[in-house]
C-alpha cells in the first residue's frame, strides 16, 4: 500500500511559517515586515498577514519604527518577551543552597535568587521559594511559567521523571516530582545536574560545534553526560553517565551501589559517598583523591585549589597536573573506546581549574592507552553550568509550546 501523506494544509503552513517568523526575529531582532516577508521567502501581503496573527496571538508586539526611502515609517517588531517565562533551577548538595533563575521567552534573565537547603525538611517549600522569588524579582506571575527544569544530583528515572539515588540530599526523594507539580501547579521537569552542563557546553561552550561528545564532570563528585547526534543519552534507567563507582585499575571495585546507595544514609562530607560505598573512579579521581594528589606536592587547598595553584607555578605544577591526568584518562579511555566521541569536555571546578594544561594532558594519556584519540578541552562555560543548561532546556520545551501552537 502506498503511504498516505498528505500534502500541507493552509493550518499548518501558517504554524511553520509563523514559527519560522518568530525564530527569525529571535535571531536578529527587530523587523519590519518587508525585512520579514524578505527573510522567509514571503510576499508582502503573507507576511503582514503573519505579523498581524502574530500580534493576535500576544506572540509579538511594535517596538519602534525606521525611516523608508520612500513612504510612511515602516513599524518594527519583535518578540513580546512576556509572552512566557520559564524558571531553571540548580540543586547544590555542596553548598547546601537552591538557585533559581526567570528567563522570558527570549532567554533574558530577569530573576535570580538562592535558598539555602540547611535545616530544612521541606524539599517543596524551598524550591517554590524560590521560584516564586525569582518571578517576583522578574515581575513575572506563576501563571505565565511555561517550564520549571530543576537539576539535580542523582538519578532521573526516564519512566516517571522522578529522581533517586541522592545521597547527599536525602530528603531530595521518589514522589518529589508530583508534589511539586503540584505545589507550582506548573509544568516541571528534573533533569540530572551534570546532563545539564552538556546542555549549556553544547549551547555556549567548547562543544557548539559538536554532535557528539561526552563532558566527564569533576568536582564535588565526578560524573558523565553523553551527547550523541545533539541528544543527551541517559540510558534504560537514567543511569548512564553514573561512572563514579566504574572498576578502574587503582581502586577496589564497589559492590552492591544500588542497594547501598539510597536514603537513609547521607554523606559525612560533601563529595564523598557513604560507608561501603568507596572505591571505583571516585576514589581514584573524585574531589578527595584530587586534593591528596595536590597536597602532596606541596599544593594545598580545597575544591581545585590546589590544581589553581599548580596551573600557575607552571613547571613546579607538572607533577600534579600529570597525576591528576593520569588518573582522569583511565576513565576517559574506559567510555571513549566504547563510544569513540570525537571530543570530550573536561568540566566542573577542577577541569576549568585546570583548563588547558590539564586537559591536553588527559588527550596524550587516552590516546597512549587506547586506540582512539578523542580531542580533549576545557570547558568553556562560565559560572553556574547547571543552572545555565536548565534554562536552556526549559526555554527549548517552552519555545516548542507556545511558538508551535497552530492557530
Amino acid at each position: 500500500m502506498r503511504g498516505t501523506r498528505q500534502p500541507g494544509t493552509p493550518r499548518l503552513l501558517r504554524a511553520l511559517n509563523d514559527r519560522a517568523a518568530l525564530e527569525l526575529l529571535m535571531t536578529h531582532g527587530p523587523l519590519t515586515r518587508t525585512k520579514l516577508g524578505e527573510l522567509t521567502g514571503l510576499s508582502k501581503v503573507t507576511a503582514s498577514q503573519l505579523v498581524e496573527r502574530l500580534e493576535e496571538r500576544g506572540l509579538v508586539v511594535r517596538v519602534g519604527e525606521v525611516a523608508g526611502s520612500r513612504g510612511p515609517n515602516a513599524a518594527l517588531y519583535a518578540v513580546d518577551p512576556t509572552a512566557a517565562y520559564v524558571v531553571g533551577v540548580e540543586v547544590s548538595s555542596e553548598s547546601d543552597k537552591v538557585t533559581a533563575a526567570c528567563a522570558d521567552i527570549t532567554g533574558a534573565v530577569v530573576g535570580r535568587v538562592e535558598e539555602s537547603i540547611r535545616g530544612d525538611d521541606q524539599a517543596v517549600g524551598v524550591v517554590h521559594r524560590a521560584v516564586v522569588r525569582a518571578l517576583e524579582q522578574g515581575q513575572a506571575q506563576l501563571s505565565g511559567v511555561r517550564r520549571v527544569v530543576i537539576g539535580t544530583p542523582g538519578l532521573v528515572d526516564p519512566a516517571s521523571g522522578d529522581i533517586a539515588y541522592v545521597y547527599n540530599l536525602p530528603r531530595w526523594h521518589r514522589g518529589l516530582l508530583s508534589a511539586l507539580r503540584e505545589d507550582l501547579r506548573a509544568p516541571v521537569a528534573f533533569e540530572n545536574d551534570v546532563n545539564l552542563a552538556a546542555v549549556a557546553e553544547a549551547r555556549l561552550g567548547a562543544a557548539r560545534e559538536a554532535r557528539d561528545f561526552i563532558l566527564i564532570w569533576v568536582d564535588v563528585g565526578i560524573g558523565l553526560a553523553v551527547m550523541l547526534d545533539g541528544r543527551l543519552h541517559r540510558g534504560a534507567t537514567g543511569a548512564a553517565g553514573e561512572i563514579g563507582f566504574m572498576p578502574v585499575p587503582g581502586a577496589p571495585v564497589v559492590r552492591d551501589p544500588g542497594r547501598r546507595w539510597s536514603p537513609p544514609h547521607s554523606a559525612p562530607d560533601a563529595g564523598t559517598p557513604p560507608a561501603g560505598l568507596d572505591g571505583g573512579f571516585h576514589q581514584l579521581a573524585g574531589l578527595a583523591a584530587v586534593r591528596e594528589v595536590a597536597r602532596s606536592h606541596g599544593f594545598a587547598g580545597a575544591g581545585a585549589d590546589g590544581v589553581r595553584a599548580a596551573v600557575a607555578a607552571g613547571t613546579a605544577g607538572s607533577a600534579v597536573l600529570d597525576e591528576l591526568a593520569r588518573r582522569l584518562a583511565l576513565g576517559v579511555a574506559c567510555i571513549s573506546v566504547v563510544i569513540d566521541p570525537p571530543l570530550v569536555v573536561i568540566a566542573g571546578e577542577v577541569g576549568r581549574a585546570g583548563g588547558m594544561a590539564l586537559a591536553e594532558r588527559v588527550q596524550h594519556e587516552v590516546a597512549a592507552i587506547t586506540v582512539v584519540s578523542p580531542r580533549v578541552v576545557p570547558t568553556e562555560v562560565g559560572a553556574e553550568p547547571v543552572l545555565t543548561g536548565a534554562l536552556h532546556t526549559a526555554l527549548a520545551a517552552a519555545r516548542d509550546e507556545v511558538f508551535g501552537a497552530t492557530s
